[in-house]
């Protein structure tokens, strides 16, 4: 199983606004060679969690078979809700957080699941600005992406979220 490094950082501007995500995938082959894939991407109408979701979610995507993942997210609430298993218990509840209360981004959640199954996946918090260089490069690249001109409206956007 290839073994890979991924770095995510999503941010919006001001909540609802507009926002972008970046991501950084490194591997090496079997050579010892290292390769670096970056993406992002500027949306419309979006939230800070959802950007942070996008991260992740583009990154695994991108990967096209089952890696080990060591991922790194400044985002301590995506990275909880996979080491502290709160997510597990929303799906156990229908996706609810106590009795009645519905979980929020339920769309991005169910495909950052389906993004994450056929990978292992060590989840890690850097903590923002502070963290792993790398970390920071999607930070930058997340900007960029919020800044530009070049938008897509967030679908699942929902007021409130």
């Amino acid at each position: 199983m290839t073994r890979v490094n991924v770095y995510t950082d999503g941010s919006s501007r001001g909540n609802p606004g507009p926002g972008g995500y970046g991501a950084v995938i490194e591997f090496t082959d079997s050579k010892g060679q290292l390769f670096t894939k970056e993406l992002s991407c500027g949306y419309r109408l979006t939230t800070n969690n959802r950007m942070e979701m996008m991260a992740v979610i583009s990154a695994l995507e991108a990967l096209n078979r089952p890696c080990q993942i060591e991922l790194y997210s400044d985002s301590k609430y995506i990275i909880d809700c996979f080491n502290q298993h709160w997510i597990d218990s929303w799906v156990r509840k229908g996706w609810k957080r106590g009795k009645n209360e519905a979980v929020k981004n339920v769309d991005l959640w169910q495909r950052l699941l389906k993004a994450a199954s056929p990978h292992q996946i060590s989840w890690n918090w850097v903590k923002g600005h502070a963290g792993h260089p790398q970390n920071e490069r999607c930070d930058s690249l997340a900007t960029q992406a919020a800044d530009s001109e070049d938008l897509i409206e967030d679908s699942g956007y929902q007021a409130g979220d």
